[in-house]
């Protein structure tokens, strides 16, 4: 593959983020100002998708435990809030011991929610939404947080499908 012919993919990857921003920017998440800004969270997913192994079983795999990461988040969040109240500064630490040990032992599971990179990081994006979005609640985190999530396989989901079609074509 010459120069010329390689520069080809990185603009079908640079459209395809623009394409992102663009989605992000003019939302109805934008407009019903639940989760407008959380870009981010689809360029996670899309990196997730590459290291969920560029299928969409991975994609799959990826939202699922995006989707884990918001529920074991809230059980932290509401066991945490508890415990807090009898042990003080220990209640959310021990909350974490408590929901991260049965969390992880999914990655023995099998495949459609073993994929612990996922749920950290959608657990990340949760915490998040959850600290710095005023008035956020446990629903409105959760869906915002998956919508993006989703935008972000798709993006995954497009950039191997056209560079694929790409290659075949120079193939040829």
């Amino acid at each position: 593959m010459t120069k010329k012919e390689y520069i080809v993919g990185p603009i079908i990857v640079a459209v395809i983020a623009m394409s992102v921003q663009v989605i992000d920017q003019t939302s109805i998440l934008n407009i019903l100002a639940i989760g407008a800004g959380f870009g981010w969270v689809s360029f996670q997913a899309w990196a997730c998708y590459f290291l969920a192994g560029c299928t969409p079983k991975g994609g799959i795999r990826t939202f699922n435990s995006y989707l884990l990461g918001c529920i074991a988040s809230i059980a932290i969040m509401i066991l945490g809030g508890t415990l807090s109240q009898v042990l003080g500064f220990f209640g959310f630490p021990i909350a974490i011991l408590i929901c991260v040990v049965p969390v992880i032992c999914l990655e023995k599971s099998g495949e459609w929610f073993d994929f612990v990179p996922a749920l950290f990081i959608g657990a990340g994006a949760f915490f998040g939404f959850m600290s710095y979005v005023p008035g956020a609640t446990y629903v409105n985190a959760t869906v915002t947080i998956m919508i993006y999530c989703l935008l972000g396989l798709l993006a995954g989901y497009f950039t191997i499908l056209f560079r694929t079609k790409y290659e075949m074509i120079l193939n040829k």
